[in-house]
């Protein structure tokens, strides 16, 4: 096992870092106006000036991959220091020279999920271009269900999901709507999809967990190995329609039981896929009922 990532004499002390030619001395005593917090700097490949040398065989791209790879395999509960540095063949304390501790390394990972930009149609007006661009987010929060459990609403964007506002902002380029109004609409949609998507996830956890426990198989037994029809039969709102039309009586639940006093059952059974487009189309009904109010599009 690794200790040292750094090639090159040991004990000697660091080298200056270098500066592009030109650059004014500071003067003594003076710092910048603003200094950034560390973590923030780290997200944009600020944090660690160049030195003269050569590269360290370890970086913080190659901890954070490992990171994820740990969390595809066996969730975000398995990924720790330890664990990272036994994927990457160094110790922990190798890993603490290029990210502070989990919590650092939970939010490089916060934006490193988002590396991969969507196919967004851009000549398909504004309103196709938002539907696909949230569903993408949908479908990449459950495919890689661990990243719901990223601080990713209590941190700062990094460049990668940067990129993705900015290609939301390109879809609404011809919206006639100044910058933080365009901001909200984002905005917006981003939290319809930690919410869509965190209802599937949790309920798709929930049902795999019922097939483990009544097979009376291991805890880590893989999702592929069990009966996809006893994970849909297992989800915990196959039957909520059949519920309210059982137990859902005029007395405790007027409203409920006049509804469906005269429901048909037509969405009895509904696929997952048209409750994802449905919500994805509300939201969008109202964002457009909001830009024809504003004049931002035509009427």
């Amino acid at each position: 096992m690794r200790t040292d990532d750094t090639p090159g004499p040991a004990g000697q002390p660091p080298e200056r870092p270098e500066q592009p030619p030109g650059t004014p001395e500071p003067a003594p005593g003076t710092a910048p106006e603003h200094e950034l917090p560390v973590v923030v700097q780290r997200l944009w490949g600020d944090a660690a000036p160049r030195r003269r040398g050569p590269r360290p065989a370890l970086s913080a791209g190659q901890i954070v991959r490992a990171a994820m790879d740990l969390a595809d395999a066996e969730g975000l509960a398995a990924v720790s220091m330890s664990r990272v540095a036994e994927a990457v063949g160094y110790t922990s304390m190798a890993l603490y020279r290029h990210v502070s501790g989990k919590d650092e390394l939970l939010i490089l990972m916060s934006d490193a999920v988002a590396a991969d930009l969507p196919d967004v149609p851009t000549d398909a007006g504004w309103r196709a271009g938002l539907e696909a661009w949230t569903r993408a987010q949908i479908d990449l929060a459950m495919t890689r269900p661990w990243m719901l459990d990223l601080p990713i609403s209590a941190v700062p964007p990094g460049p990668n999901r940067v990129r993705w506002i900015d290609q939301a902002f390109g879809v609404l380029r011809d919206v006639d709507l100044p910058a933080d109004e365009k901001l909200a609409i984002v905005g917006l949609l981003a939290q319809h999809v930690l919410g869509e998507a965190r209802v599937h996830v949790e309920t798709r956890r929930a049902a795999v967990e019922k097939v483990r426990r009544d097979a009376k198989l291991p805890d880590k037994t893989p999702e592929a190995d069990l009966d996809p029809a006893a994970i849909e039969a297992a989800d915990p709102y196959a039957d909520f329609e059949t519920v309210l039309l059982r137990y859902a009586g005029p007395q405790a639940y007027p409203n409920l039981f006049a509804a469906f006093a005269t429901w048909q059952g037509d969405a009895i059974d509904s696929p997952t896929d048209d409750d994802i487009a449905f919500g994805i189309t509300v939201v969008l009904d109202g964002i457009d009922a909001y830009l024809r109010r504003r004049g931002a599009i035509g009427a």
